[in-house]
């Protein structure tokens, strides 16, 4: 997929919606008087002494229980254990790694070649080391990922942010000379990109002063750098609206099927493609709401929704294909290479240097199907792979190679790599996950709960073999249910160490919102119809309960960014249902959402609050709002980061303020750095983790 696309859609980790203004629309009555706004201000003096002392706090009670530092110190052990499997992108002739260790603690960007990457100590060469770039420039630098100029290589892209925030800076490095060029391509810290059109010249999206940027905070305007002139001189290309939510371009370099690509993307589940020749800019005459890319001469379509053209109707959530140039010319031959099920759904697509593989669920379960276009015919035949669990493909060099990678993981087996070859099914094992635990004693089920409209929702149980059905398991609940995110089986050594380890159940909830079985599935919990997010959650734990895996005393829910406005909206809703409440990097102030950080980008999937039939619906479920003193909750553990430029990190403050003004018991912790993950680090991540699982463990034993 276009790589601007892959941007677009990490930017907002599943977070994204742009909102369309309502100049029209009534406005809402006006909303009482905030007394917690002052939280707002992220590096205030005041709001920090407060994050100070609630953080001096937690931390007091949660390391002072038995077992704390034993836990923190195993976790750190996994996540810097250097048996894990470090992922590859093909640059060039090598194959590139971000690692981060106990001696890496910012990390270092290295490589090595295929051969030396499957031996099992392949040799690594550092080209950056960001421990020594951050101590030589005094900044507090994070990884932010690099973009090299296809095919060589030798020129790259890399992105910087303070702290791990959101916005980034842009710096050209020369991988041969190991340092960053001279008098090269370099941007200012935004919240934007930049991509190679060739060695001396990029598409460049960024703050280019007032105005440029969108309401959602990222940027609209499209230009094309020349090395060697001002930024300032740069030619403008393309330019979106005040309102959409951003702009971006790229170059697909196939030889002989180069083609230069704009996008607009409304909101983030519409947009508007652009064929760039010379000084034009023609329109890809696909549905808005539908994502495309060119693999060869060949543009693949993926619908958001049914499409009626040309005498055929074309159902929501299929793969389609079509001659680009002919396509391009009026012609709307399609092809369908994949349709739905009810209970399947597209996953993903992969394009190597022949072949397409295309991954689908079916019941929360990968498969894996491989498409060559051959003599102007589609020949298909499904993918020898395991049929538990998940898999994921990555081509190692989707124009010059048919070889791919195919990541496997479940729950219980540890995550495992493999090399694949398109035409085959034979495949060669790279590497391996160590089990982080012994998993010999669980097992895996998987139930269904019917939401309060009947919809049958799926769900995934770990739990001890020998665990008994008499509710008093200590088990957690994790969701998320929104932006078309899917989750899906995968093994990890946290949850098997800090919870499953400690004799706990845990429990992963396939609600609606999410991307389990397509966009109908996430379409289903949009705007007015969000309670069914909500309810499909409640539904899993009052199974929970009635199968007698758990009981109140006994079960806790957790989720995070907007699986923590799930949470949230179901503490205030259904507080009789657990014991104990995890929400991280949350949501939960939907009055002023649109007006903090990237907020309004969200309003495709929320709504519009400031528009009086849609606060309506939103505010019945805000969780800051549906907060009462003369409720009684369960006891709330709230976590984010200063350094969040995407959630703002006054969501979880002033939910906790309001909170402990009424007298609920809740806990804070606020990490300074970190941006949207909540840590920058491994460390950071271990005592995280140590004091979620920890809290966790206290309430639900």
């Amino acid at each position: 997929m276009s790589s601007y696309r892959t941007f677009a859609r990490s930017m907002l980790f599943g977070l994204a919606a742009a909102g369309i203004a309502h100049a029209q629309a009534p406005a809402p009555a006006a909303a009482p008087a905030d007394p917690y706004l002052w939280l707002e201000e992220v590096l205030g003096d005041k709001p920090l002494a407060w994050v100070k002392q609630h953080n001096a706090v937690s931390v007091k009670e949660l390391e002072s229980q038995p077992g704390f530092p034993a836990l923190q110190a195993r976790l750190k052990t996994i996540l810097n254990s250097k048996e894990r499997i470090p992922y590859v992108s093909k640059e060039g002739a090598y194959y590139y790694n971000f690692w981060r260790d106990a001696q890496h603690v910012r990390g270092i960007w290295r490589r090595t070649t295929l051969a030396q990457y499957q031996q099992a100590e392949p040799a690594w060469e550092t080209v950056i080391d960001l421990d020594q770039l951050a101590a030589g420039e005094q900044e507090n630098w994070v990884w932010g990922g690099a973009s090299c100029l296809y095919p060589k290589g030798e020129r790259c892209l890399i992105s910087l942010s303070r702290g791990g925030g959101d916005a980034k800076v842009i710096r050209e490095y020369d991988v041969a000379k190991r340092a960053f060029v001279d008098g090269g391509f370099s941007l200012p810290e935004a919240k934007g990109s930049a991509s190679w059109i060739d060695e001396d010249t990029l598409f460049v999206s960024t703050d280019f002063g007032p105005g440029s940027m969108t309401s959602s905070g990222y940027p609209r305007i499209i230009k094309q750098w020349q090395r060697g002139t001002p930024l300032a001189q740069a030619q403008m290309l393309y330019e979106a609206k005040p309102d959409d939510l951003s702009a971006g371009a790229y170059k697909d370099f196939t030889p002989g099927y180069e083609h230069q690509f704009i996008e607009r993307q409304i909101d983030f589940y519409s947009g508007e493609m652009f064929l760039r020749e010379g000084a034009n800019l023609k329109k890809v005459p696909k549905p808005d709401d539908a994502t495309a890319f060119t693999v060869r001469d060949q543009l693949v379509i993926t619908l958001r929704s049914e499409w009626k053209v040309n005498g055929k109707t074309y159902p929501q959530g299929a793969l389609l294909a079509t001659d680009f140039h002919a396509f391009m010319q009026g012609r709307q031959e399609l092809e369908v290479l994949y349709a739905p099920s009810a209970t399947s759904s597209l996953d993903n697509v992969t394009a190597t240097k022949s072949a397409i593989l295309v991954t689908t669920l079916d019941k929360v379960k990968n498969r894996l199907t491989e498409l060559r276009h051959v003599d102007g015919k589609w020949l298909r035949r499904a993918v020898d792979a395991p049929a538990l669990g998940t898999l994921v493909v990555s081509a190692l060099d989707p124009v010059d190679s048919d070889q791919y990678f195919l990541t496997v993981t479940d729950f219980l087996n540890p995550t495992t790599l493999y090399l694949g070859t398109a035409q085959s099914d034979q495949r060669t094992k790279i590497k391996s996950l160590p089990a982080y635990f012994d998993a010999a004693p669980y097992k895996v089920e998987q139930f269904e709960s019917t939401s309060k409209d009947g919809t049958k929702v799926p769900y995934f149980v770990i739990m001890n073999k020998a665990t008994k059905f008499n509710g008093s398991n200590p088990t957690v609940l994790y969701g998320y249910g929104g932006f078309e995110v899917s989750l899906k089986p995968s093994y990890s050594g946290i949850i098997g160490e800090a919870w499953l380890n400690k004799g706990g159940v845990y429990v992963l909830a396939n609600i609606r919102g999410g991307g389990e079985f397509g966009p109908r599935w996430h379409q289903a919990a949009l705007k007015e119809n969000r309670q069914r997010a909500y309810d499909d959650f409640i539904s899993v734990a009052q199974d929970l309960i009635k199968r007698k895996v758990s009981s109140p005393r006994h079960l806790g829910i957790m989720g995070g960014s907007n699986g923590g406005l799930l949470t949230g909206a179901v503490l205030v809703q259904r507080p009789d249902l657990f014991n104990a409440v995890v929400s991280q990097v949350p949501l939960l102030d939907m009055r002023r959402y649109n007006k903090m950080l990237a907020g309004a980008s969200w309003m495709g999937e929320y709504g519009d609050p400031d528009v009086a039939e849609q606060w309506a619906y939103i505010s019945k479920y805000s969780p800051y709002q549906n907060v009462f003193k003369d409720k009684k909750y369960p006891r709330v553990l709230l976590t984010t980061s200063t350094r969040d430029d995407r959630v703002h990190p006054g969501h979880a403050r002033k939910m906790v303020a309001k909170m402990e003004e009424q007298g609920h018991d809740v806990l804070y912790w606020e990490n300074t750095e970190g941006g949207h993950a909540g840590a920058a680090n491994n460390d950071q991540q271990a005592q995280m983790w140590a004091l979620t699982y920890t809290f966790l463990l206290k309430q639900l034993k």
